[in-house]
């Protein structure tokens, strides 16, 4: 029971969603003998609901995904795992699957009445009673202390990150790596700041009930199209920030051109096709409030230019659409 004790311990020291995950994720592994633990996401895509692993046991120890969500190979549809389909269809609190030599037990995690995640544990033997009661408490520790950092942390109709969280996810996950200047195939972190074009018509038209609809399966896409540790915020009314982990200009290009292509293709009920104009800037030159300013500015070009396209700031600097801020060191000079 102390092990046990120390391991609740532990997971409940973290003030960070993945962290507070990987916690977990260990702590059930040490509890069960030849054990695997995964944590699964669910999400929305082409009116389907998807599972793709986001962190999983290896070798003993917890890894977390790097996959780009639009080809994660390891993806597949809900309607594949039928228990855990029917319990997430029915609110329920755990499925499980036997097989001769493989035992999956699946714990949903609910957020704001929705299913967002699942935990798995796998083992070659059946589970006993005594292993599914301690499991679940486990789970339920996790589950309630996620919840209290949702609450938080999370935007209430989207579920994504909020605007408060914002400077913190940047020192922590833009923040971090060096500034280097020059080299287009150098992996950096990137911001991107998204907005819905012609978002007022939508609740002057439609009503707001609609248009919450929207926002909510906006936040669907960007989930859908973003690696699964990348960070997606609604910072108020129609507009979004992502932060991508380091990836080249080019594949920021690809990712960005791929939500706004995303976005114009679905198929929103009642509304028909909506589209977004995204402004990208490197994220690890400046403070957050200047990486946002430059995001910002490519995001009010591509505004003002016809709406529906991506433009990248420092483009528009070359270009001579914009001017940059005179830098000397650490000091900005206006």
């Amino acid at each position: 029971m102390k092990p046990l004790l120390r391991n609740l311990a532990e997971m409940t020291a973290h003030r960070d969603h993945l962290r507070l995950e990987v916690s977990v994720l260990s702590t059930l592994l040490r509890l069960c003998h030849r054990v695997q633990v995964r944590a699964l996401e669910l999400f929305e895509q082409d009116q389907a609901t998807m599972l793709r692993p986001r962190s999983w046991s290896q070798d003993g120890q917890i890894v977390s995904s790097e996959h780009d969500a639009a080809g994660d190979p390891q993806r597949l549809p809900l309607a594949d795992a039928p228990e855990l389909a029917q319990c997430i269809a029915a609110g329920g609190e755990s499925a499980q699957r036997s097989s001769p030599g493989r035992h999956t037990l699946w714990l949903p995690v609910w957020q704001a009445g929705r299913a967002t995640a699942c935990l798995e544990v796998t083992q070659p033997r059946a589970f006993t009673r005594h292993q599914r009661d301690v499991v679940k408490g486990v789970f339920l520790v996790y589950q309630n202390y996620q919840n209290l950092l949702d609450y938080s942390e999370r935007d209430a109709l989207t579920g994504l990150l909020n605007r408060k969280t914002f400077e913190e996810q940047f020192a922590r996950d833009a923040g971090s790596t060096p500034a280097a200047d020059g080299g287009a195939d150098l992996p950096r972190p990137w911001l991107a700041v998204i907005d819905i074009d012609h978002f007022k018509s939508v609740n002057d038209r439609f009503g707001h009930l609609y248009g919450d609809e929207v926002l909510i399966l906006v936040a669907n896409v960007l989930r859908a199209h973003c690696k699964s540790q990348d960070r997606i915020f609604r910072f108020g009314g129609e507009e979004f920030v992502v932060l991508l982990r380091s990836v080249t200009l080019a594949q920021a290009r690809q990712v960005f051109e791929r939500l706004r292509a995303a976005m114009q293709a679905h198929a929103f009920p009642q509304i028909g096709h909506i589209t977004a104009s995204i402004g990208f800037a490197a994220s690890q030159r400046g403070s957050p409030v200047e990486v946002l300013g430059r995001a910002d500015q490519a995001l009010y070009h591509a505004k003002e230019s016809g709406r529906n396209r991506v433009c990248f700031y420092d483009d528009l600097v070359l270009s001579g659409v914009l001017q940059a801020k005179i830098a000397h060191d650490e000091v900005d000079l206006f």
